[in-house]
């Protein structure tokens, strides 16, 4: 199945209906301003840096139809923003609701972000940049391109995380191993199950200089199209993608980079979807300590389904799933932030069968006892299908705070809330 397949099927996806009911205690939500105003603006990252400041970085898109990413610093310890900057602007960008920029603070004061830029002529030919800052984003770094010279194909998905104080670890789908696609993204890119090349996950490290010291294959089958994700544990970082087994099983797997190795992957759990196709619907993952969670979606029995479970030993072992949310209209894309002993879960869903917006969900765990305290409907959104994106979140204080894409006056406009 080609690319253009796995974005049908997210679409598909997004025509179902209902939610599950509100449950436990009542959040409350005010309205969280953001710095992102302009309009057209989407494909909102939202980090919490090592100095207590937050970091949202977005799209904006100008008339003449070129792309910015747009960043901003909050003030610290508050949620009062700095003025924006813009990181890099461009023409030959590829831009969509999925795969989308990262931004990330190190504990050097360095600022890492990334998007994707076309890297050939196919529909799906497109690769990553990525670039460091040490002035708190006053000034960037050139771009450094983090798949082979000279690859063309689909190279994104990302993930980033602190590998130490001053170096960035960077995870990424790569196909360097498939064939060159038609300019259709159909034929040589096709999920044909037979053998054929597969999308990989891989790895690599970039100090403060900005050149790649180390590169590893950490899975040689994933699925195509499906978001990573990625927490520190006091064992290492933990790394939680959607992979590909024979039989087009396409669960939850995790590895973890620990003594100077990456773990053989592991399923999360053994849902046994069995779907020949990507879902456009990776997986989520917060950490605190040893103390692993990760949220996914799944449609395993034959509904869509958002489960969560937790690992005590960094990801070595999980119990049996929590299933958060199920039934016609659950999305997914999932978004999981970890607090004190609190873990906090937002996901998608349609209301009216797609025909009304969607619905922001999210749920409050007492990370102690594993149950669900609270489950409500934070936000009521006019955006539909796709237009929502992903949401992103960070829980610190007892609060958790959001930025979803929503729509206003026909155009998409982040949205930010605060729920406590």
């Amino acid at each position: 199945m080609g690319r253009i397949t796995c974005f049908a099927v997210a679409a598909l996806i997004g025509m179902m209906s209902t939610t599950p009911a509100q449950a436990g205690a009542t959040l409350a939500v005010e309205p969280w301003p953001l710095p992102a105003t302009r309009a057209p603006s989407a494909q909102p990252d939202l980090a919490a840096a090592p100095d207590g400041r937050l970091v949202l970085a977005w799209i904006e898109k100008s008339a003449d139809g070129a792309h910015a990413l747009r960043l901003a610093r909050s003030q610290l310890r508050t949620t009062a923003w700095d003025a924006p900057r813009t990181v890099a602007a461009g023409r030959d960008w590829f831009v969509n609701w999925a795969d989308t920029p990262h931004v990330l603070a190190l504990g050097d004061g360095s600022l890492w972000a990334h998007w994707l830029r076309r890297n050939g002529a196919g529909t799906y030919d497109y690769g990553i940049a990525l670039v460091r800052s040490d002035d708190d984003g006053e000034s960037w770094s050139t771009p450094i391109r983090v798949e082979p010279d000279g690859a063309k194909n689909d190279y994104g998905f990302v993930s980033m995380w602190a590998h130490s104080r001053d170096t960035l670890g960077i995870a990424w789908l790569d196909s360097r191993r498939k064939p060159a696609a038609t300019g259709d993204g159909h034929s040589a890119r096709e999920h044909d199950g037979h053998g054929a090349a597969r999308m990989m996950l891989r790895a690599a490290t970039f100090p403060a200089d900005g050149r790649r010291t180390i590169e590893w294959v950490l899975d040689a089958s994933t699925c195509d199209c499906c978001t990573t994700a990625v927490a520190s544990t006091s064992r290492g970082p933990v790394l939680v993608y959607r992979g590909r087994s024979d039989g087009e099983i396409r669960d939850t797997r995790l590895v973890r980079f620990e003594n100077d190795r990456w773990t053989l992957p592991r399923d999360v759990h053994p849902d046994g979807w069995t779907f020949a196709g990507c879902p456009v619907n990776g997986p989520a993952i917060a950490a605190l300590g040893n103390e692993v969670w990760v949220a996914w979606y799944t449609e395993a029995d034959g509904k869509p389904s958002l489960r969560l479970a937790r690992s005590r030993d960094a990801g070595d072992s999980f119990s049996a799933p929590l299933h958060v949310a199920e039934g016609e209209g659950v999305l997914g894309r999932a978004a999981l932030a970890f607090d004190a002993d609190k873990v906090w879960l937002a996901w998608l869903a349609e209301r009216d069968g797609g025909r009304d917006g969607q619905h922001l969900w999210l749920a409050r765990v007492d990370a102690r006892t594993a149950t669900i305290e609270a489950r409500q409907v934070v936000a009521s959104l006019a955006a539909r299908g796709r237009a929502t994106g992903l949401p992103r979140l960070v829980a610190r204080d007892g609060e958790a705070l959001l930025v979803v894409t929503d729509i206003k006056d026909g155009q998409p406009l982040l949205r930010g809330l605060r729920v406590r």
